[in-house]
């Protein structure tokens, strides 16, 4: 019989094919070698590693789902896996990849013209062009559909009003997907860097996602001709289903900083010595890190079935809200325990847990609170939602 693989306990890489495996891999290499000897550095000092983004792009890491237009074309069990590597590295890496990928490239791929493709899709792809997602308000988080951002029609274009919160990437942007209130419903718009009127603020002084630039958007009677609008995106149900998208990620994703706090709480357990001998000698401890393998392990089975699902075609966005709630629920608890079993260690960047802590209270919060993914559940079983 094989050894117990302490990362891959039920042998979960089994299930994966030759591609999925070399993606897998490939990110991962970049991330023990590119990212995770400078993350700290770039967290404590509060700054994204954009210099990142060209070795990303190279890697065919963005928009990696869609067909053609310069992009990779990969099932989604290897977007999955990829997210997982990447946050293992840090949470605003991921989220640079997420917001780019799912909350950009697929809503002008699902809902843009064919003109709107061709021109964004390959340089986001390559990372020659950057992108953020304006739906969070000052005054609707969970509730987008209180949205106060408006747009009115005027000609052959449209004037933009108002002003979005907490956007990822936004100062990077050179594009924002921007959604606002019409005379004919939520509509998604283009709204490009240099619109007279459109300017952005870096939120600051963030004890989360530090190695992540997180935005403040403002609309002051900007003009967008109606060339920029997306097409086929009617109603909040077009927002909505870029945000299962990224809730598809996350729920990978968070496995990544899970897996790295109890790799470094596992060989930490095996030389740090307390009356007497290792810790892991210690019946306590030996109990916390079963427990957070078989958090692990069953976060992983999850998510593979959610992945193959999806590429089946036969995922229901409620799935993915159980996913990214139990996922999240899992990593949180993991890093907040493995900082603990460190003890003073465990507050400083020299190990993770506290980095990816912290990351985490953002993770659990963006994209549907844990509260909201638990009512969206409740709602599909009784028939009856309670917001």
């Amino acid at each position: 019989m094989q050894p117990i693989d302490p990362y891959d306990f039920y042998r979960v890489g089994d299930l994966l094919s030759d591609d999925e495996r070399q993606v897998r891999d490939t990110v991962a290499k970049f991330v023990d070698e590119r990212v995770l000897p400078n993350i700290a550095e770039h967290f404590e000092k509060d700054e994204f590693p954009r210099e990142m983004i060209p070795e990303v792009a190279e890697l065919g890491l963005l928009g990696c789902t869609i067909d053609g237009y310069d992009c990779a074309g990969l099932n989604y069990v290897s977007y999955g896996l990829m997210c997982q590597e990447l946050e293992r590295g840090d949470s605003g890496l991921r989220s640079f990849v997420s917001v780019q990928s799912s909350l950009v490239m697929f809503p002008i791929h699902e809902y843009g013209s064919e003109e709107q493709k061709n021109r964004w899709l390959p340089a986001l792809a390559k990372g020659e062009a950057i992108g953020c997602f304006g739906l969070t308000e000052p005054d609707g988080g969970s509730d987008p559909g209180v949205m106060k951002t408006v747009a009115k029609r005027d000609g052959d274009d449209w004037i933009i009003n108002g002003a979005k919160m907490w956007i990822t990437n936004g100062c990077l942007s050179d594009v924002a997907v921007v959604w606002a209130e019409t005379d004919e419903g939520k509509r998604g718009f283009l709204v490009e860097r240099g619109m007279k009127g459109y300017t952005t603020r870096e939120i600051k002084r963030k004890f989360s996602l530090r190695a992540s630039v997180t935005s403040e958007l403002f609309f002051d009677n900007v003009r967008v001709p109606d060339a920029n609008r997306l097409p086929k995106a009617e109603g909040l149900a077009a927002p909505l289903s870029c945000l299962t998208q990224a809730r598809f990620g996350i729920a990978w994703g968070v496995i990544g900083p899970a897996i790295a706090c109890f790799n470094e709480v596992l060989d930490y357990s095996k030389v740090r010595v307390l009356f007497g001998s290792p810790l892991s000698h210690k019946q306590a401890i030996q109990m916390r890190l079963a427990d957070m393998s078989r958090r692990i392990t069953t976060a992983q089975l999850l998510v593979m079935q959610l992945g193959r699902m999806k590429d089946a075609g036969t995922m229901h966005h409620t799935q993915v809200s159980l996913a990214k709630w139990n996922n999240c629920r899992m990593a949180i608890d993991i890093c907040r325990d493995a900082r603990d079993m460190l003890g003073g260690s465990g507050i400083t960047v020299e190990f993770s847990p506290i980095r990816h802590m912290l990351n985490l209270e953002s993770v659990i919060t963006y994209e549907g609170t844990e509260t909201i993914h638990q009512l969206i559940v409740g709602g599909e079983l009784t028939g009856v939602y309670a917001f």
